[in-house]
């Protein structure tokens, strides 16, 4: 039984990330830096062929997805959508730095939760249901490459919680327009709800003088 290979990628800069804001819901395109650094890994580096691209529904992830895979299929999945900051959206560390409430929330833990937005328990849930969705769309399909397009809370939390090796969220942070390739093997996946982690993405490209001595060495 062949493996899905998935490759998970951060979307690029919107002007929040670059003003260093809590964007989850807020819909913000990218910023023209953003845009740039994406084409730029594009030029450099090589990203692993895939069939699909599966991406949240936020601006930020959706043309992320049309500027490094601009010739494949895109399909929108609601649940990979950041996470629901709640009234904490859009506000910078500076802003919030006296509020009680925030310091609570910096706490931290699986129920904890800034007014009106989501806990980390009802993010990574509802982003266990929009895998299975993407997994059950690739069987249906016959796709076994493809891509999600999504935002780094819920890159980090995926593979921290489904992803083996395991290792702590924080240590799958990577920049805007980077990921993670991951082999799901469905037995494994079925029976005890992981995958493989591959290594990062993108790649950088051979240059023509290397490939020429890859060439000589074989």
């Amino acid at each position: 039984m062949r493996n899905y290979r998935i490759t998970i990628i951060r979307h690029g800069q919107t002007e929040g990330n670059e003003k260093a804001l809590y964007i989850g819901k807020t819909d913000l395109p990218l910023s023209q830096k953003g845009v740039d650094e994406v084409k730029a890994l594009c030029d450099e580096n090589e990203y692993p062929w895939v069939t699909k691209v599966y991406t949240s529904p936020l601006k930020r992830c959706v043309q992320t997805a049309a500027l490094i895979f601009p010739d494949k299929e895109i399909s929108v999945v609601d649940g990979l959508a950041e996470m629901d900051f709640g009234d904490f959206d859009g506000k910078s560390v500076d802003e919030l730095a006296g509020l009680d409430e925030y310091k609570e929330w910096l706490k931290g833990g699986l129920d904890n939760k800034a007014h009106g937005g989501e806990t980390i328990r009802e993010m990574i849930g509802r982003t266990l249901a929009a895998f299975n969705e993407i997994l059950t769309d690739m069987m249906d399909d016959g796709i076994y490459d493809a891509a999600i397009i999504t935002h780094s809370g819920i890159l980090m939390n995926m593979l921290s919680c489904f992803g083996l090796p395991r290792m702590e969220p924080m240590e799958f942070a990577c920049g805007a327009g980077e990921g993670y390739a991951i082999s799901v093997d469905l037995r494994l996946w079925q029976t005890g709800g992981v995958f493989e982690i591959l290594g990062r993405v993108p790649c950088i490209k051979e240059s023509e003088e290397d490939e020429e001595t890859d060439s000589g060495r074989r």
